[in-house]
């Protein structure tokens, strides 16, 4: 069972040049372990480590202005690495710098995140980095939020975790946007036999078609123009890992015959390469298609989707869990506190009710957003409903409850009726951001801009 507890003895370094990057990342780690120490300098290292080394450091790669080879970063970890009982490295870095955090995941860094990141996924990756140090004492991440919970369906889901993750099955998870994906891949990781090994992921719908090949089976210098170094791909880079390939089912038909052919033969040709290699690798892919589209063979091909779905699991969406929204609440309203310094309040109980019985179509992700809302705007000795934006969106899922009056109607603005017809469109969409940006006749980007906007 994943743990929501944060690990009261745990000690946290971030190596990082930037004040604000190293100050947004010590609030939001501060309250859930022991020590969260900050450093700007990595001629620093070497007092510090003597004085004991953390279990995980943050580590940027580049401090001095002007430079961006990251050999400063790297020169950090290898010291990180030859201490006696060496931490989990993490590396933070900017998305071009990707072929960097493969090379610092080649020299044993345990993960990489990208910056800005996400609050949620840092935190996760932090409880992993955790575990993977310290298997023996039973450190088991909690996976994040999105998997906590008490609820039967919550409950089945990390029962089918424990029950898999000790196998070599490739598995593929199911679910809305929102509902915690990675969060199963990553416990699925640290539940394995390869838990000591890296945890990559790649978001396949992101991969340009015309690179796919070059960002994951690598390729050698000179192959193409911009091809200045051999570089590994994400199955090399995973070897002896999971490699999480998420958002399979955005992947063009030509790109999923060519992945295909690497699962089929266990084996990868870097691009200028005149011989293959073989790659260890465990594959757990994510989709947030619903099962009609992914037995579409226009979608996605059948022998790939049997390549990939030996296992299946269902994350459910949080309208099928609301016994689990306080809960989530709580611990999204307390790790917002901490971030922004803002005291402790409860939920007044009128606003329990109403979360419980929202819709939340952007699942688990827009309740966090919802309550890292609340903790900036509400003024209040309890957090009120409106607090949390959901005032308007609320009212149609209370309607058995209280009935809205005309008076109510009529005092709705522009902008609530807005974000009232962006989550219905949501939840037509099941949550697919595509799906519904099509339906209200707008761009993805314009979505993403209207759903910041609105806290959803």
């Amino acid at each position: 069972m994943l743990n929501p507890m944060p690990d009261s003895t745990a000690r946290v370094l971030i190596l990082d040049d930037d004040a604000d990057v190293a100050y947004a990342a010590r609030m939001l780690l501060r309250r859930r372990y022991s020590e969260v120490a900050v450093l700007h300098d990595p001629a620093q290292l070497d007092g510090m480590l003597a004085r004991g080394v953390p279990d995980v450091v943050l580590l940027d790669f580049n401090f001095t202005p002007g430079r961006t080879d990251g050999a400063e970063g790297l020169a950090a970890l290898d010291v990180l690495r030859r201490q006696p009982q060496p931490p989990a490295v993490i590396a933070l870095t900017a998305y071009a710098d990707v072929p960097l955090a493969v090379e610092a995941l080649k020299r044993g860094a345990a993960d990489f995140i990208t910056k800005p990141w996400d609050n949620a996924r840092l935190v996760a990756a932090v409880d992993a980095a955790l575990a993977l140090r310290r298997p023996a004492a039973g450190v088991v991440p909690h996976g994040a939020s999105a998997l906590m919970g008490g609820s039967a369906p919550m409950q089945a889901v990390r029962a089918m975790i424990a029950g898999v993750a000790p196998t070599e099955a490739n598995v593929m998870v199911l679910g809305e946007n929102g509902v915690g994906k990675e969060l199963v891949a990553r416990a699925l990781h640290v539940q394995s036999r390869r838990a000591a090994g890296t945890f990559l992921s790649v978001d396949m719908g992101a991969l340009p078609e015309s690179t796919f090949e070059s960002e994951l089976f690598g390729h050698r210098k000179g192959s193409f123009t911009d091809a200045k170094a051999d570089r590994a791909g994400r199955f090399q880079a995973a070897r002896g890992g999971t490699l999480f390939l998420d958002e399979i089912g955005n992947m063009p038909l030509a790109a999923q015959a060519k992945l295909l052919t690497a699962l089929e033969r266990r084996e990868v040709t870097p691009i200028g390469a005149d011989r293959p290699e073989s790659v260890d690798v465990r594959i757990v892919s994510a989709t947030n298609l619903d099962e009609a589209r992914l037995f579409d063979p226009g979608v996605f091909r059948a022998d790939l989707l049997f390549r990939l779905n030996t296992i299946v699991v269902r994350v459910p969406p949080l309208r099928e869990r609301r016994d689990d929204v306080p809960l989530l609440a709580r611990h999204y309203l307390a790790l917002y506190e901490a971030q922004y310094g803002r005291p402790a309040r409860a939920i007044a109980p009128g606003a329990v009710d109403a979360l419980c019985m929202h819709a939340w179509p952007g699942n688990v992700r827009a309740l966090r957003h919802a309550c890292e809302r609340a903790v900036i705007l509400g003024a209040h000795a309890e957090y009120r409903i409106d607090d949390f934006g959901l005032a308007a969106v609320a009212m149609p899922a209370l309607a058995a409850v209280a009935p809205v009056t005309n008076a109510v109607r009529e005092e709705a603005t522009l902008s609530s009726l807005e974000r009232e017809a962006i989550a219905a469109a949501l939840a037509q969409a099941q949550g697919n951001i595509s799906h519904a940006a099509r339906m209200l006749g707008v761009s993805r980007a314009a979505l993403y801009r209207k759903l910041d906007k609105h806290g959803i």
